[in-house]
Order: C-alpha cells, then structure tokens, then sequence
C-alpha cells in the first residue's frame, strides 16, 4: 500500500487513512514504528563506548526523526549488533570488543533505557537472535574462552534464558555454552517449528568453506539438537544468513562470489539446496532481509553501495531478479537492512562509509523500491548494523503469515 496524495492538513484524508489502520478518528499518532542504529565511533580506548540512534519513522512519509535523547550509549566498545523481543519491550545490544551485551527497556514514545551489562562466555560477539517465544537469546562468538585472533579456534553459542520483569523487560540469565565451528558469522531462529541456524565462515575443520550449522530447540531448556548430519555446505566466505517467515526458505548470502545459496526447509528443518540456486547479487553482499510478508528479499551489497531485489518463489523460494535490472543505490557501505514491521513498506540501510540511514519504500506488489522524503539521514560515527519495530498502535503487517 501507498500513503500519497494527502497532507495532515486535509483532516478527512487522515481520518479516512485511520480507519483504514484500525485507529480511532482522534488518533495524532503520526509514527508507524521506530528504528535504532548501533555505530561503534572511534571507540579505540576502554572508555570510549559506542551508541545506539533512535529514530521515529512518519507513516505517511516513511521519513525518520531521531527522537529528542538521542543518540544513546550502548554500554560498550564497538556495538556490532541488535536484535528486539518479540514483544518489541527489548533491545539485546552486542557490542563486540567488550565481549559483552546490554538489555535496553524501550518506552512506549520508542526512547531506549539501559538495564544490565551482561557478559557472554567466549570473545567477540557478533550476531544474535531471540526464538519465537522470547524465551531464549542466542548469541554466536567468534571465539571459545582461551583462544584469541592470534590463536583461532572454534566459535560458541551462548544461550540465554529469558526472564521478564514487572515492567515486561526482558533480563538475562546464565547462559548454556555450545562450543561450535569456525568463525561463525550469523544466527537466526524460525517463526515456525524451532528451527536454529549458525553460519560459520568456515568448516568445523578450519577448511575453507563456509557452512550452515542446523538445530532444533528444545524450548524448555533453549538446547540445541542437530538436525540431519548437522553441517551443511554454504559457499566461501558467507556473510549473512534470512529465513522467511514461513521457516520454508533459508538463505546465505556469500561476500567472496557474490551470490546467495537457497536452501528449502520442507523436511523437519533440513537444508536443502535449491535447484536453481545460486543467485547473482552486486559487489560484496554484507545482510540479507526479507520483508514481513515473506514475497521479497534484499540483500545489501557493500562494495556496490546499493541493494539487489528479489521476488521469492511461493512454492519453491527461488529468487527472481538480478542485480543489472533491480539494483538501488544507497549510502557508502551499506551493513545492515532492517524493513519496519508495522505497514512492511519502509526498508532502511546502516550505511558504515558515510555514516548514514538511507530510507526506500517498498512497493508491496512488486517489490520495487523508491527513494523516502529526504534520505539518506544523518547517523553517528560507522553505523553498523540497524532494526526497526513496530508502533503497537499499527498493528503488524506480518500477522497474516501462517506456515
């Protein structure tokens, strides 16, 4: 859908336009949802903390406002990564060089507040994901506990139980320790059936060759079960990892031979390459997303400071598209791409070079992206990784996805 056409002045436009999002004709709620961008700065002392921008995203415009105590510190050195509960009342922040992790309450006007520090057990976090029941955060490390960059060796899973507070803020438990491959990269959970993916860099081995590592959790104890023979092949130097909503479909985007690997997940969560796959994307694909409907992925390409579009396959996943007929271009080095899940139609890119937001709408049928009111935004210092949530007055535009 598209807001065009009408101005807040024209107050029977507005009125018409809440109606048609389930608001009440007196509603001046003019945010649809809100988005928070980690930047590590300078951050080469102990002292020196990254920070977390919060921006509002305007319905009608998709344009974003940094809300008034912004930029927020993110209680560490080098903040890499963030992930939200499901329940949209928590930020989990990474931030890498501290090896540590900050839970943040988020306010009902989007504003973020710092709880607790916690530690993970390795080094060098790098990427999170919470499981559909919030009950579990699951955080990969580039190393277990006595190896260093001078001494690689394998990576870790921490796993983190879930507990909330009287104010519904997610706080952190002690976490279960899984010693995995090597140099793993992303994780991500399943909307559906309790599906856990790792992506390593490299084989278990230390070979070159990157790999998915597949699990069921069990959610009561948030442990991980391999699936099938556990490891599965995933390019050369992957980077990124999405799942659809439908948990049907994963994809690897591949930073060495720019490419993404499909994979289907019909049989108990196993993956399985597709047949048509790979698929050709720009110059150093860095993160892969895909909107809340689950039709289109976008995969951010760093060296080419733009974004390839793709239409997903219903039956099959396979990806339709190519980076010569359906490539837009964003800020220098884009990292992350985050779609608000509220109406599903406003993308935005952490852009690491130019230390900037850049904002598309999304064409819900097509899968088209165009330009948003005055993109690209300011942001602080190497912006490098970005979410969005959604407004609760908005509902959610995925809630129509069932598997």
């Amino acid at each position: 859908m598209k807001w065009n056409g009408f101005g807040r002045g024209a107050m029977a436009s507005v009125a018409a336009l809440a109606m048609g999002l389930g608001l009440s004709s007196c509603s001046r709620d003019y945010t649809v949802a809100y988005v928070y961008v980690t930047a590590s700065g300078t951050g080469t002392t102990a002292t020196q903390s990254g920070s977390v921008d919060a921006y509002a995203v305007d319905y009608q415009s998709g344009a974003l406002t940094q809300l008034a105590d912004s930029p927020v510190p993110s209680g560490g050195r080098n903040p890499v990564n963030l992930v939200a509960s499901p329940d949209s009342k928590t930020l989990f922040v990474l931030n890498h060089d501290d090896s540590s992790i900050v839970n943040f309450a988020v306010g009902t006007d989007g504003k973020i507040y710092a709880q607790n520090t916690y530690n993970v057990v390795g080094s060098f976090p790098v990427a999170a994901a919470v499981d559909a029941g919030g009950t579990f955060l699951y955080v990969v490390c580039t190393y277990q506990t006595g190896y260093t960059t001078a001494s690689p060796g394998p990576g870790t899973v921490n796993i983190f139980p879930i507990t909330k507070n009287s104010a519904s803020v997610s706080n952190l438990g002690t976490p279960t320790v899984v010693n995995i491959g090597f140099t793993p990269v992303s994780v991500v959970t399943s909307a559906f059936n309790s599906y856990v993916y790792v992506l390593d860099q490299q084989t278990s081995t230390g070979a070159i060759g990157g790999e998915v590592l597949a699990y069921t959790e069990n959610t009561s104890t948030g442990a991980l079960a391999p699936i099938g023979v556990g490891s599965y092949a995933a390019g050369t130097v992957p980077s990124s990892m999405a799942i659809d909503p439908t948990a049907r479909f994963l994809y690897v985007a591949d930073k060495s031979t720019n490419q993404i690997y499909g994979y289907t997940l019909a049989s108990g969560g196993l993956p399985t390459p597709m047949v048509q796959s790979p698929f050709a994307t720009g110059l150093l694909p860095y993160a892969l997303t895909i909107d809340p409907r689950g039709d289109f992925l976008y995969a951010a390409n760093y060296g080419a400071n733009n974004l390839s579009a793709f239409a997903i396959s219903s039956s099959t996943g396979a990806l339709t598209g190519s980076v010569g007929s359906a490539s837009t271009a964003v800020g220098t080095g884009p990292t992350c791409i985050t779609i608000e899940p509220a109406l599903g139609i406003y993308l935005f890119t952490s852009n690491n070079i130019d230390h900037s937001v850049s904002g598309e709408q999304l064409d819900p049928h097509t899968g088209t992206l165009k330009a948003i009111q005055n993109t690209p935004f300011n942001a602080q210092n190497l912006p490098t990784c970005a979410i969005s949530i959604a407004n609760t007055t908005y509902g959610h535009a995925s809630q129509a996805v069932t598997p």
